[in-house]
């Protein structure tokens, strides 16, 4: 496909500082600079997506908003114009996409704000509408409607919508897929005299202690809002700059404030070369030979300043040197003991020959009798197998 790119004509619009702005992006305006279908006499309904951003840069101003839910309804640009760009006209450039064809129509939107009498307006109170999502509210019809309903209750001679946001931007969650449910949106009014005693109500002791446990409060102007409108009376927020006293406070250079340094300015094309030989020492080298010195101090106090077993046995007291030679001597005696325990047995242990039967008679072991009860040591007729030998008798007897 051969994707085509027509811009239309620049359309002026004149906003107020301060007040609400909203601009429709209609796709039957852009419906025109697509090619039908190819079936002639059928109906065209392309899917056509908008893209708007400030000229020269990729976004929008802060103050400016954009939404479209589908590709199928019109988008809307919406905002509150601040007082710092009165004068300056702001160019968005407004892109259209055909989602069948892939072609795009571009025009720009210049929009020149201009500033606003007695702006801005002393009393301003903010409403929470839960039955209501940003594109229904921004509609006109709708938005007239809302403002009628606050005259009524509010009865200011000068009364301004100032700004609408949705309670997803201000941190809400997104409604269950139900017909009836709906994301909410706040909606900021302006008026040049005080609150009424209705919008005051909610500052009662009662009514706060009511939203406090989560139960509605009791406002008397609420019938006038409840047949199209459903507010959140606890979250309504009145603001009244008349008793706001200035808290600013000039800002003084220190840490953590980056002075201003004007406009920024990207570096050249062309870069230097730049020599890394002196980054190289101090990075390597240097650490490098640090770690050699403290090296080699370390192995002169570990090799050459050794003090030796001599000048240790010159500052230790003599009788400390003769327990430690005793317990080592007495320990050299106890392990040579604990090796003979492993030798063979003596001969004095082997079995013999009995002198007179001939018998082998055991061996006398350890382990054959009892200690105990043995003495230590034992007469000849104690001994066993020992052979009796006959007395001398006297000579008057042979």
């Amino acid at each position: 496909y051969t994707i085509l790119s027509k811009v239309h004509s620049d359309r002026n619009v004149y906003p107020s500082a301060g007040v609400l702005f909203v601009h429709v992006l209609e796709r039957e305006y852009f419906k025109g600079e697509f090619p039908p279908y190819p079936k002639p006499g059928e109906i065209s309904n392309d899917p056509i997506t908008f893209n708007t951003n400030l000229m020269g840069y990729p976004d929008r101003p802060g103050w400016l908003r954009y939404i479209q839910r589908t590709p199928y309804s019109d988008g809307v640009l919406y905002g509150s114009p601040t007082v710092e760009n009165v004068g300056k006209p702001t160019i968005i450039e407004i892109t259209a996409y055909n989602r069948r064809t892939f072609e795009t129509a571009r025009h720009n939107l210049i929009i020149n704000i201009m500033s606003a009498e007695d702006f801005p307006l002393p009393y301003q109170a903010e409403f929470f509408i839960r039955n209501m999502n940003v594109e229904e509210m921004l509609a006109s019809e709708v938005l007239g409607d809302f403002l009628g309903a606050v005259k009524n209750v509010w009865q200011p001679e000068r009364l301004n919508a100032i700004n609408i946001t949705s309670a997803l931007d201000r941190g809400g969650r997104v409604p269950l897929p139900i017909n009836d449910m709906k994301e909410g949106v706040y909606v900021m009014v302006g008026a040049d005299v005080p609150f009424s005693s209705c919008l005051r109500e909610v500052e009662n002791p009662q009514n706060q202690l009511r939203c406090s446990q989560e139960m509605e409060p009791v406002i008397t102007c609420d019938k006038k809002f409840r047949t199209q409108f459903h507010i959140d009376w606890c979250k309504i927020s009145l603001v009244d700059n008349t008793k706001q006293v200035s808290t600013f406070q000039e800002v003084i250079r220190g840490e953590g404030i980056l002075p201003d340094g004007g406009e920024y300015k990207p570096p050249s094309d062309t870069l230097k070369s730049r020599d890394y030989y002196s980054d190289f020492l101090i990075t390597l080298a240097v650490p490098s030979a640090i770690a050699l010195v403290l090296f080699l101090i370390l192995a002169y106090i570990m090799c050459c300043r050794r003090e030796g077993v001599e000048k240790r046995n010159m500052q230790t007291p003599d009788i400390q040197l003769v327990h430690h030679s005793a317990i080592q001597k007495s320990t050299k005696e106890l392990r040579d003991m604990s090796k003979n325990r492993e030798m063979a047995w003596p001969l004095s242990t082997l079995p013999v020959f009995h002198p007179v039967t001939g018998e082998i008679v055991p061996a006398l072991h350890a382990d054959a009798y009892d200690h105990t009860s043995m003495p230590l040591m034992q007469t000849q007729q104690n001994l066993p197998h020992q052979t009796q030998i006959p007395q001398q008798q006297s000579a008057g007897q042979y």
